[in-house]
Formats: C-alpha cells, sequence, structure tokens
C-alpha cells in the first residue's frame, strides 16, 4: 500500500474527514493525561493534520512526523509556518516503517497513531517496536479501525450471495491482549461508531481513492459483482451510511522487572 499512500498525498486532506474527527475526540483525551512530553512522535503522520494539534498542547517538546510515504512528509514539511521554521521548532522528518523504527530505545515520551495501525496484518511486532521506542512512564496513544467497519457494505455483499472481500480488522479485546503481550502497562480500550452518509455509493469510493486506501479497505471483485453489492447498499437507505468502528487505546510503559538477562530488578528506596 505504500505506493497508494505515496499517489494520495497530494489528495489526502481533501478527504480525511474521519481521521480529522478522531484525531479531535484522541487529542480530547489528552486534557485528563497528566504528561509533559519532552519528545514526541505521530507515527503514521499523513499530512501532519494530528502533529500539529500536539505541537500546540506541547510546544516545548521536541517533535518528530514519522511515515513511511515520502510524499506524505512532503506535504507535512510544507505546511510549517516560516516563523516555526525560523525559530527551529519545526518537526522532524523521519521516513520509516513502524516495524522497524529507526529510532533509539527509550527516545520518545509520547507516541500517537491515529487510524494506522489497521492497515498492520499483526500489530504485535509494531507495539514491541513502540515499547522499545518509548521512555519508562511514557504514553502510547493510538485509535484504529475495528471488525465491524462497513457493516452496511458487507451487509450489501451477504445479501448478493458474495463473500465480502473487504478487510477484516482486529477485535478491540485482542489489540488490548497483544499491548499486554508487548511489555505495555494500564491497556485501557474502548470504542465507538462513527457514521458518514454520502448521496451515492461513488462518493466513499472516491473518498477512499483520495486516501489511497480504496482497494487496502474494500479489496477486489469482478466489476459485475461489485455493481449488485453497491446497487444493493445504495437502495438500504438514503442518502448511504458508511459506519467505522473506531478503536481507541492508550497504554503505558512501565519500568521493567527483569534485566535483558532475565535478572529480577529490585529497587531499594531509603527510609527518612
Amino acid at each position: 500500500m505504500r505506493a497508494d499512500f505515496a499517489r494520495a498525498a497530494a489528495s489526502y486532506d481533501s478527504a480525511a474527514v474521519l481521521a480529522a474527527e478522531v484525531g479531535r475526540r484522541m487529542a480530547e483525551r489528552l486534557d485528563v493525561i497528566r504528561l509533559q512530553p519532552r519528545r514526541l512522535a505521530d507515527i503514521g503522520c499523513a499530512t501532519g493534520d494530528g502533529l500539529r494539534a500536539l505541537q500546540q498542547r506541547y510546544p516545548a517538546a521536541l517533535s518528530l512526523a514519522l511515515d513511511y510515504a515520502l510524499p506524505m512528509l512532503d506535504q507535512v514539511a510544507g505546511r510549517v509556518p516560516l516563523m516555526q521554521r525560523l525559530r527551529g521548532r519545526a518537526p522532524r522528518l523521519v521516513n520509516g516503517d513502524v516495524n522497524h523504527l529507526p529510532l533509539a530505545a527509550g527516545s520518545l515520551d509520547l507516541i500517537w497513531s491515529n487510524l494506522m495501525l489497521h492497515w498492520l496484518d499483526d500489530p504485535l511486532p509494531a507495539f514491541r517496536e513502540l515499547h522499545r521506542t518509548l521512555a519508562v512512564d511514557g504514553l502510547l496513544m493510538f485509535s484504529l479501525l475495528g471488525p465491524d467497519t462497513l457493516k452496511e457494505l458487507r451487509a450489501a455483499c451477504a445479501a448478493c450471495g458474495i463473500a465480502p472481500p473487504l478487510r477484516a480488522f482486529h477485535d478491540m479485546h485482542d489489540i488490548g491482549d497483544m499491548l499486554v503481550a508487548a511489555g505495555f502497562a494500564d491497556p485501557v480500550m474502548d470504542m465507538e461508531m462513527i457514521t458518514l452518509t454520502y448521496p451515492a455509493p461513488r462518493g466513499m469510493l472516491r473518498d477512499q481513492r483520495h486516501l489511497g486506501v480504496r482497494d487496502g479497505l474494500l479489496g477486489h471483485l469482478p466489476w459485475r459483482q461489485w455493481r449488485r453489492v453497491l446497487a444493493t447498499w445504495a437502495e438500504s437507505r438514503s442518502p448511504v451510511p458508511a459506519t467505522f468502528e473506531v478503536v481507541y487505546g492508550h497504554a503505558w510503559k512501565a519500568a521493567p522487572r527483569q534485566t535483558a538477562d532475565g535478572r529480577s530488578v529490585i529497587q531499594f528506596q531509603r527510609r527518612p
């Protein structure tokens, strides 16, 4: 999907309604979290909307914009205000893969990732890499899509007797288990349904193409079958609904209980 994301860089913002809304709701959750990060990163930053919100919230923090599509990082760079560049507060741009982050262990205090991790077939290696990169007491905050995403389109496929080709997403509880397996402490998970509406199915297809995710999200069917499915979907309700299951999560990196060679870590405190 890297090439699809790269081609979509110029059109991404015109269709990123869901990402913008989910990012806003994620940011609201930071209101109740006591954290003053010195270094933060937006992993899978796309054109940088989330990173700019984080910079406003934490202006003193060193910020990293990381994406594996270089044209997305070009979009981030092109939107940095002149005064921010002159003051040396422009985000550092990092081209990298979340499974193999080009970052030092313990180098970040806050990692943010909005609607990216669900594109991984197995998110566990990425969670382990994010855990490695966080400092002790650092926070991971993320969102991703859940299995009931586009349930209306899946139902239309079933009504046509066609196996849905849409991408399958991980359940919220499985994601929580992965966080624990990756070493995170106190993971908190919740979800909500967000429904977008379109005058016709073509509007949703156009948005997904502009986001660079149409094939990755919808999969492939012969066009005649797609025509049947889309017609059935459009007949279900007007305007046409497209529901996305959005899963939110955050978790902390606790102090290690064992050293790398397996020895237990025991902390002593001097009594007054």
